[in-house]
């Protein structure tokens, strides 16, 4: 089971993540997301553990408990999607020029 941990103090590193859930059984891994460009914790992180049953109940019993001063959320993560979003470039989006507006009723 994959679990997404979010509202993480920035000061938790993986190990810190790790040892959290493995108070509920096995843990596969845990890693905090760190911003690429300062190299800081981006406060969340994601928890793998084999077992479901394991899983749910770190889910159950770590979801709004506070952790290191601040209260974190824990919930099952989505499956990553190709299109990411997030919106292209921004030079020259809107084409052509205004004045006239079609949308007016007469």
């Amino acid at each position: 089971m994959n679990i997404y941990i979010a509202g993480l103090n920035f000061s938790l590193d993986d190990a810190d993540l790790n040892e959290l859930f493995s108070e509920y059984g096995e843990v596969s891994s845990a890693k905090i997301i760190m911003d690429r460009e300062s190299g800081r914790s981006r406060g969340f992180g994601f928890v793998e553990m084999p077992d479901d049953a394991q899983g749910q109940k770190a889910i159950d019993e770590l979801n709004g408990a506070e952790i290191e001063g601040k209260v974190i959320s824990v919930s099952v993560a989505k499956p990553r999607t190709e299109n990411r979003g997030g919106g292209g470039g921004g030079f020259n989006r809107n084409r052509g020029g205004g004045g006239y507006n079609n949308s007016r009723r007469y």
